[in-house]
């Protein structure tokens, strides 16, 4: 997908856009707060935006789009109106209120920001989790021999998952895109490293075992968060892999 397929156009200046307007206006007029929510949502046209002087960078790579970030920038708008137990299961468990069906959230949305959300779903959330399970893997794996001298399952789960270790791939993802090499990673270059190499494993490994480890990283995700992916139903990976390749 490419940045104008998203919905997204790059402008930062949001001073009096219609997707607040709206969201005001729909709230005022009685509607329930996240059905109006959703609905500016679909209205966005910003990927990134500079607020009270945060930086909100809503889609990485011009594909994937994270939905709860443009959420919690949304409520800032209402957040007069919600119930502070609703905008709590939100912000930290992805939780609307109610039941709300995968094609009523795609169309709300719009189509090319659901896909857009898919591809952050499974690039950068999804794909954290498979780095997680890969690594727990080779601890088990070593469980047996506690006196081996290694413990270097976060580096090996790179060269495993990815065929590369961590510090090389970073460096490789900084020159592709022209960023400087450093010691440190912003919270905004760490996702978008996790979407690239979500990619890059799409493009370098055969798609049988893409579609193994992301199931492996779907299962880690099931046993060890709190759920904050949505309490939509989400597609199967081979939707996206295929979206994406």
């Amino acid at each position: 997908m490419s940045g104008d397929d998203s919905g997204l156009n790059r402008v930062t200046c949001v001073e009096g856009n219609e997707a607040i307007r709206h969201l005001k206006q729909a709230v005022a007029g009685g509607k329930p707060w996240h059905i109006a929510l959703l609905e500016a949502m679909g209205l966005w046209t910003w990927p990134e935006e500079n607020h009270n002087g945060h930086l909100y960078c809503y889609l990485i790579d011009g594909e994937a789009f994270d939905w709860l970030l443009l959420a919690e920038r949304l409520c800032l708008e209402i957040a007069d109106v919600i119930p502070e137990q609703e905008l709590v299961a939100l912000l930290f468990f992805g939780r609307l209120p109610g039941e709300l069906s995968a094609e009523e959230f795609k169309e709300l949305v719009g189509s090319a920001k659901y896909h857009a959300h898919l591809n952050y779903l499974y690039g950068v959330t999804v794909e954290k989790f498979v780095l997680l399970a890969i690594e727990e893997e080779i601890h088990k794996e070593r469980q047996g021999h506690v006196f081996s001298g290694r413990d270097s399952g976060f580096d090996d789960s790179y060269q495993r998952l990815y065929g590369a270790s961590q510090e090389a791939l970073l460096q490789r993802f900084r020159n592709e895109k022209g960023y400087r090499q450093s010691d440190d990673i912003t919270l905004d270059q760490l996702q978008e490293f996790t979407y690239w190499l979500f990619k890059y494993r799409l493009g370098n490994c055969d798609r049988a075992r893409v579609a193994s480890d992301t199931k492996k990283g779907m299962e880690y995700l099931k046993r060890h968060s709190l759920d904050r992916a949505l309490n939509v139903p989400q597609s199967n990976s081979s939707e996206v892999i295929e979206h994406s390749l």
